[in-house]
């Protein structure tokens, strides 16, 4: 025992000091998203369910534009172990235009979307709701694609606390914002749920700008700027961005789309089962976005150990990583079970979307075990750059189990919103095995 914790100590300790830096800054984004819950909620049930409908459409790219984006990283800490900086600069360049492309082609398919809404089944009264705030969410698109791209170049290269930083000063300007368009202050009109969607939209535009100022101002970066602005452009980079970002933001696309595309059923079943799935999705993307940040220094660490051809060390990191996601994953959900009774009445004032919150909790402190699982090792995955099958993984996870299993339970079982929620724990425990399989048998120490 004292041997195996020895040999994974110091991974824990590099993973801990990379990766709280991450944690932090998703934590920023998690109270904004408690913050943009609590906000609208306690202003009205319709705008609550109106966002939940939107957000949960939105949050499909947002998710897939922040996989795409992932591929960035493990190329930036390769060519940063090997002091080869200009030439990470030149693929941050290439990055941020694979991103602009992405953003561009996000933009048309929800585009599309927005001129399908009326045919979905949701309730008539949130569609004067739905449709400003959509819009206002679709112009924050290439924002969103443009900061990511910045944020895995500086994380890449060990710089993990200046995306922090950003973050948690983009999400306060937010919280303001929507504190004062949400409710009309200061002689501001009050705007609802549109206000949120300008204050969004306004903080995501900042952050991209004092991003883009600091690394191209700042003296720390000045040894990546030559790449970055002056060297001729790459198509081998840009195509291999490509290849990692695709498989990667599929994977993680599909992953959100068991979430996302449940929102359509909930739908059905009414505007207070709409509002009470917001609030558990907002409590859901807590335990969700600190296991990314986690999991995001498990991708750098392994790249790194990749790039210096160390499998053993590939494989401790890997493991590392799981076992400090699940020692988060006790913590806090022990906390979270201990509330469950009150978290719907700190997101609303309507007693029946509260009442349906507490129903919920089983099945998503359930699902935490594969939720965990899939989030390391798919990272783990992505830092050995072995993305491709992930995208199979993913399908046959949320595709083939997870999404019909939601029906299932949900209607012809008749559970309702909880047979929707019970569907989740079968997706990601299923998709967490399938990516620790692989990930074990490409790591495997050779014999001999």
């Amino acid at each position: 025992m004292t041997h195996a914790l020895s040999r994974y100590l110091p991974h824990y300790r590099a993973l801990l000091s990379l990766g709280m830096p991450i944690v932090v800054g998703q934590l920023g984004v998690i109270v904004l998203g408690f913050a943009d819950t609590l906000m609208i909620g306690h202003h009205s049930t319709p705008g609550l369910a109106a966002a939940s409908f939107v957000n949960n459409m939105f949050n499909l790219c947002i998710i897939f534009s922040t996989g795409f984006s992932y591929g960035l990283t493990p190329i930036v800490g390769n060519l940063y172990g090997r002091s080869r900086l200009a030439e990470a600069g030149l693929a941050l360049r290439c990055s941020l235009a694979a991103n602009t492309v992405v953003a561009v082609l996000q933009m048309l398919a929800m585009g599309a979307l927005y001129l399908c809404l009326d045919g979905l089944g949701q309730p008539p009264e949130l569609m004067p709701l739905i449709k400003p705030y959509y819009l206002v969410l679709l112009a924050s698109l290439p924002f969103v694609m443009l900061f990511n791209g910045f944020k895995q170049f500086t994380d890449g290269i060990t710089q993990t606390r200046t995306a922090m930083w950003l973050l948690l000063a983009g999400n306060a300007m937010n919280i303001v914002g929507n504190y004062l368009l949400i409710y009309g202050k200061l002689g501001l009109p009050e705007l609802g749920l549109l206000g949120a969607g300008i204050s969004t939209l306004a903080s995501r535009i900042a952050m991209v700008a004092a991003f883009a100022w600091l690394v191209l101002r700042a003296r720390r970066f000045a040894r990546y700027r030559a790449g970055l602005l002056r060297w001729r452009w790459s198509w081998a980079w840009f195509k291999r961005l490509n290849a990692l970002g695709w498989p990667v933001g599929l994977q993680m696309g599909m992953e959100t789309a068991s979430f996302s595309l449940s929102i359509i059923m909930v739908g059905w079943l009414g505007t207070v089962a709409l509002a009470g799935h917001q609030v558990m999705l907002t409590i859901s993307q807590f335990t969700f976005m600190l296991y990314y940040g986690m999991g995001a220094a498990v991708a750098v660490r392994v790249s790194n150990f990749r790039g210096a051809g160390d499998v053993a060390s590939v494989r401790r990191t890997a493991y590392a990583g799981f076992h400090l996601i699940l020692l988060m994953a006790a913590v806090l959900l022990a906390a979270l079970w201990c509330v469950r009774g009150q978290v719907g009445t700190w997101f609303t004032d309507s007693p029946e979307v509260a009442a349906l919150v507490p129903g919920l909790f089983v099945p998503f402190l359930v699902y935490q075990f594969g939720d965990g699982l899939q989030i390391c090792f798919a990272n783990a995955l992505r830092g050995i750059e072995d993305v491709k099958p992930m995208m199979v993984i993913a399908f046959v996870a949320y595709f083939v189990i997870s999404l019909p299993a939601g029906y299932l339970f949900a209607f012809p079982l008749g559970l309702g919103l909880e047979g929707i929620w019970w569907a989740f724990p079968f997706g990601l425990t299923s998709a967490g095995l399938m990516l620790w399989a692989r990930f074990a048998s490409r790591t495997r120490p050779s014999r001999g």
